[in-house]
């Protein structure tokens, strides 16, 4: 068998429903890049005609804002599939992805995809599911920016940064965002969001370490982010 059959993504995306031939054909049809940090996947309308699988590395999905900011959507990491909302609904890119940290991917062709898709029902309807969950994940964001505070959003963050992605060795977020980027996901003006980490800090919720973020009370940044 071939490296897409014990594959990370194969075994946490839709592509688990595929059998042992269709893996074959996969493995045949794809092609494998190495994304810089600060490199695109691909850009806010252009046209995929297929869809990435993130082997390693870190990458964020981003729109333009009015005002030219990028608003950070969401951050992808190894096991994920991008690009299939857009291959499905025969769109451009609603979204620009790059890498924060240097990436390998695999990139698999639209017409392997649809074929796929028409001859296995568990990987149509895995697919979907996957593309409802995106979709149920950004209408949650949604109600978030309304709901809660920015206080509350930013200690939700860097939660999800520390469970998702982890540390480095020295304790720091192993995923490093900019302050602008920060900002950018919590909803609120850069400087807002420093002098929030400059609070944070001074309670003891966080260490700054240069432009790195540590935590440092793990459970006192869950009972803000809930309450």
């Amino acid at each position: 068998m071939n490296k897409c059959d014990q594959c990370i993504v194969r075994q946490l995306s839709s592509l688990k429903a595929l059998n042992k031939e269709e893996v074959i054909k996969l493995a045949n049809s794809k092609t494998t890049y190495k994304i810089k940090k600060g490199e695109a996947l691909f850009e806010e309308g252009e046209v995929t005609n297929g869809v990435f699988c993130v082997k390693d590395g870190v990458g964020k999905l981003s729109k333009l804002s009015a005002n030219g900011k990028d608003q950070i959507v969401k951050l992808v990491k190894s096991g994920e599939l991008l690009g299939q909302r857009s291959m499905i609904s025969n769109e451009p890119a609603n979204l620009t992805a790059k890498a924060i940290a240097d990436m390998e991917v695999c990139f698999i062709p639209k017409a392997e995809i649809i074929n796929f898709f028409n001859n296995n029902n568990q990987f149509s309807l895995n697919m979907m599911q996957s593309v409802c969950e995106d979709l149920k994940e950004s209408e949650n964001e949604k109600i978030a920016l309304v709901q809660k505070t920015v206080k509350q959003r930013l200690a939700e963050t860097l939660l999800h940064l520390h469970d998702e992605f982890g540390e480095d060795t020295d304790k720091t977020l192993r995923v490093q965002l900019t302050r602008e980027e920060l900002a950018g996901i919590i909803g609120t003006a850069t400087e807002s969001c420093i002098r929030l980490l400059s609070d944070f800090n001074k309670l003891g919720l966080i260490e700054l370490v240069g432009k790195k973020i540590m935590l440092k009370d793990v459970r006192a940044l869950k009972k803000l982010a809930d309450n």
